[in-house]
């Protein structure tokens, strides 16, 4: 009794969580069903043209001469039988095209989410140190800089620098055309990866820093701290140690919260630099109208915002003790 007690609060979770699924899945569907354009003429417009029988036999095969609620019946039924459809354009398995795209997207996300807690966070820190310093007002001035600039306007900057004045990184692509092997292989990888995180992390950099920032000065005033200083304990380590750990906590909150737009953001870093990812294959089935792709894109991404959720759940209660203590 007492472990069935103990599952069913994880098992609310799963149920909540694949109903919001399968609420995301009909409203996509519906919203892309409004949208104006026809996949049909955009795969004859790109054929030269074609005759009224064989535009009629397209959209038969594709199912699109039925009713929508038809259509979004035979979609759900195959959804939950793991079947995504069939790409009009590619003329493949979405499935298949969503593994081939994921590792990509799921390294630059992951990199430039890295990137921005880390700096965010230690900039932030640093700042809180001395709020009226000189190094916390060059840290505002930087985080709001960052803040303000477009995601796609930072990507074209950095192409025109380091394509033109300094050519030191790759401007384009995940991999360079001799393909190395061995451990050049990855290495060329994540040459192709600084300018693509850096890009998509710039943002969330200025953000982290600015939250860090509010939270440690916040807890630098907390009763525990000033235990810590009176104890005669090195300030690195009051801050560091004791201070950054509760700072921590509405830095990782956000990050669970923002996850769905760090994978928006990833859609224009992706078309700025041409990196093979889900955001260029979602840019590249919104200009085709390839429907079937762009909805199982969505319902990843969908998907993908419940794990990140559910992991920072997770990590919020391994940081803050007073969680682990309410669940047991």
């Amino acid at each position: 009794m007492q472990t069935l007690r103990k599952l069913t609060p994880a098992l609310k979770r799963v149920l909540e969580a694949f109903g919001l699924v399968m609420a995301v899945v009909i409203l996509n569907f519906l919203l892309i069903q409004m949208a104006p354009g026809d996949p049909v003429e955009v795969i004859v417009g790109e054929m030269g043209g074609a005759s009224e029988e064989l535009i009629a036999q397209l959209r038969q095969q594709y199912g699109l001469d039925q009713p929508v609620l038809h259509q979004l019946g035979i979609y759900l039924g195959k959804v939950l039988t793991g079947d995504l459809g069939y790409s009009y354009y590619f003329n493949t398995p979405v499935l298949d095209l969503l593994l081939q795209r994921v590792p990509a997207t799921v390294l630059l996300c992951l990199s430039a989410l890295f990137v921005a807690m880390l700096v965010g966070t230690f900039a932030g820190a640093f700042s809180a140190r001395k709020p009226d310093g000189a190094g916390s007002h060059i840290v505002t001035v930087i985080s709001l800089v960052g803040y303000s600039a477009p995601v796609f306007w930072i990507g074209m900057m950095l192409l025109i620098l380091f394509a033109s004045v300094w050519p030191i990184f790759p401007v384009a692509g995940m991999q360079s055309l001799r393909k190395p092997s061995g451990i050049a292989y990855y290495l060329d990888i994540l040459h192709h990866l600084v300018l693509p995180t850096i890009t998509l992390a710039m943002i969330y950099i200025a953000y982290y820093s600015r939250l860090a920032r509010t939270s440690m000065i916040e807890v630098l005033g907390q009763d525990y701290i000033r235990t810590a200083r009176a104890k005669g304990l090195p300030e690195n380590k009051v801050i560091w140690k004791h201070a950054l750990r509760n700072g921590l906590i509405p830095i990782v909150t956000m990050v669970g919260l923002q996850f769905g737009q760090l994978f928006a953001g990833a859609v224009l870093v992706e078309t700025v630099f041409n990196w093979p990812g889900l955001g260029r294959l979602a840019y590249e089935s919104i200009l085709r109208r390839d429907y079937p792709t762009l909805l199982g894109i969505l319902l990843f991404s969908a998907v993908l915002v419940m794990i990140a959720n559910l992991l920072t759940d997770i990590a919020y209660r391994r940081i803050d003790p007073r969680m682990r203590k309410a669940r047991t």
